[in-house]
């Protein structure tokens, strides 16, 4: 049975809008090298980083909330304070895979049910306590070039989180992290180090 978190306090406890200004300030920084690499003709009708903001306007309280109501549970903190600081996050800086907004994240079953099963069927039957399944995870980040990111609502923290995945083609199962806040921290440190 998937846990349901109770409300918790609604004071932000994550610095999402830090983090993400600082991730897409390294991303300007890199658009800005790559057009100026560009012939100067291409440069000026080059689309790509043209955004000076890589997110989104952040959902309203009530946008989170019918997403709840849909999904039936209760959404980690981590996760809900990011939504209300941006309803979603482009891949285009690199940083990350895109974030879906709250009317594309759904259960992996249903927003993608042929990835679900493969990766399903590759874990094989349930012990005996049940498992964990892709089908169940929810579905937060475009899957693309064979990899995706997820939340798994049967690993609940005493404070609310959910475990998040990191699963890819090219390494084995999942990475699990302990909630999205330290999933995504990974993602961007490498970035900003990797720049």
């Amino acid at each position: 049975m998937i846990a349901k978190v109770s409300a918790m306090t609604s004071s932000p406890r994550y610095p999402w809008l830090d983090r993400l200004r600082t991730v897409n300030g390294g991303a300007q920084e890199y658009f800005a090298q790559f057009r100026a690499s560009l012939p100067p003709h291409q440069a000026q009708t080059e689309e790509f980083g043209r955004a000076s903001w890589l997110g989104a306007p952040g959902a309203a309280e009530v946008e989170i909330e019918q997403l709840e109501k849909r999904l039936g549970v209760r959404l980690p903190p981590s996760y809900r304070e990011f939504l209300r600081v941006t309803n979603g996050w482009d891949e285009y800086s690199h940083s990350s895979l895109r974030l879906l907004t709250v009317t594309e994240v759904g259960w992996t079953r249903d927003v993608d049910p042929d990835l679900a099963r493969i990766w399903d069927d590759l874990d094989g039957p349930p012990g005996p306590q049940g498992r964990e399944s892709m089908s169940d995870s929810l579905f937060i980040a475009e899957y693309i070039e064979g990899q995706v990111y997820l939340l798994n609502p049967y690993v609940v923290g005493p404070d609310g989180e959910w475990e998040a995945w990191d699963f890819a083609t090219w390494h084995p199962g999942e990475y699990r992290y302990r909630s999205f806040w330290d999933l995504m921290e990974r993602e961007f440190s490498r970035y900003l180090l990797g720049r």
